[in-house]
Order: C-alpha cells, then structure tokens, then sequence
C-alpha cells in the first residue's frame, strides 16, 4: 500500500525555483501559521476568561504531586530536556545537515526547521498574549519567561520528531524504518508527561501545545507544491513494481 501523502517528496524530486519556493511557503505555511496562531489565542482567551482558568486544572496538578519518586524526578529530567531549545535547534541542524548531504534536496532537508521555527513563532506570540500562569505546585525545572499556555517544550519536540517520523518512511529495511517511526511518535509522549509530572504546564497547555507541534509539522511537511496527484501515483505504482 502507499500513502502518497507520505511520498510527495518521492514522487517529484525536482528542484523548486526559489521564487515558487517563497510562494509556496508564504500561502502553505505562513498564512495558515496565522489561522493556528488565532486560534490558539481565542482558546486561551476562553480559558482565562469565561472558563475563569479552569481551576480543576490546578488540582489535578496538584493531585500529581503525589506521584512524585526520586527515581522518577531523576528520569522526567532527562525527558523534559529533549525538548529544551537547544536540544531542539541542535537535533535539528545536524539533522538538516545530513540529510541535505545525503539527498542534494535542500528543500526536502529544511522541512523539519520550517516546523520548529512555526511552531516556536506561534508559541512565543500565543504567549505572551495570553499570560497564563504556571501551576501553583512546586517546579522541578527552572521556568523560562513565556507564559505556562501553551507548553513550548511539548510542541517544539512534537512539530520535530512527528516530521522526523514522516522523512523515516524513506528507510528500506521495514525493521529499521518501524523502529525509527516507533522512537520518534514517542519522544513527544515523554516530554508532555515529563512536563506536566515536574509541574511546569497544565494539562490543557500540555494538550494545545502538541495540537500546534502536529499543526506545524504538517504544513512544513506540505511546505512545497509537489508533482500532481497523477504524477504521484504513476511514481508509486512505478516503486510498487519494482
């Protein structure tokens, strides 16, 4: 079976003139980046508003506290600093780095910073906008100035290792693209539980953080006007026969 979604950059490998590439990025990427960043904000809006920031959520945050386990502190530590931002800038320039060595498609390798660097505009706009505070529990990690909505973590590590996950289906031994595909859908799960278990996000922050990270990487996956369905498909039934 194939997913001509996940193939579009295998169906047509051509190199984009840099003024299509411009265009495509501003009406595929930026301007539905501003649909998201609304939103994002209308929801928080919502929450800090009519819903009088969801006080339930401050129990509940309080009420995992008790899960708490040196153990576990020692190893939610290491999970919530993949997502730190220069985890994330640094994964990601080597991965760019080698993968646009590996392939000669620059607009391919960029694909996973234009779903960083969306996912971090929205997020540090969304922010500051909305102003929530963090919850009222003890921080097991240094808070950085954004605001605690939307989690920034669970979304820079969900917009670069779900387009991480998408560029493994190039892999040929199933075994190997499975387990890359499996080991990128995870880190994401375990930056959000490590950030809610340290007491830095709400549940809903933690929730709308990865809602924009999926957001972001679809679009940086969509970034470029690839061949036309009938262009896809011949490549597909093409790879299938061989």
């Amino acid at each position: 079976m194939t997913n001509l979604f996940l193939e579009r950059f295998d169906a047509d490998q051509s190199r984009p003139p840099v003024g299509q590439a411009l265009r495509d990025a501003a009406l595929r990427v930026l301007a539905p980046a501003v649909v998201l960043f609304g939103a994002i904000v209308g929801i928080g809006f919502l929450i800090m508003g009519a819903l009088g920031g969801l006080p339930a959520e401050n129990r509940f945050s309080t009420g995992v506290q008790s899960w708490r386990t040196p153990a576990w502190d020692a190893v939610t530590l290491v999970w919530s600093r993949l997502g730190n931002t220069e985890i994330i800038i640094g994964v990601c320039v080597v991965a760019v780095a080698v993968v646009w060595w590996r392939t000669r498609q620059w607009w391919y390798a960029v694909t996973p910073a234009i779903a960083i660097a969306v996912q971090a505009s929205v997020f540090v706009a969304a922010s500051a906008i909305v102003g929530r505070s963090r919850p009222p529990v003890a921080h097991l990690d240094p808070a950085p100035p954004t605001s605690s909505y939307p989690s920034g973590h669970v979304g820079a590590a969900t917009a670069l290792y779900l387009t991480f996950a998408m560029m493994a289906q190039r892999i040929e031994r199933d075994w190997l693209r499975r387990l890359v595909t499996a080991a990128c859908l995870l880190v994401p799960f375990l930056v959000a539980y490590a950030r809610l278990y340290r007491g830095m996000h709400h549940l809903v922050d933690i929730l709308v953080g990865a809602a924009n990270g999926v957001v972001c990487a679809f679009l940086a996956w969509r970034w470029l006007r690839r061949g036309g369905r009938r262009a896809q498909t011949a490549a597909s039934l093409a790879r299938a026969k061989e």
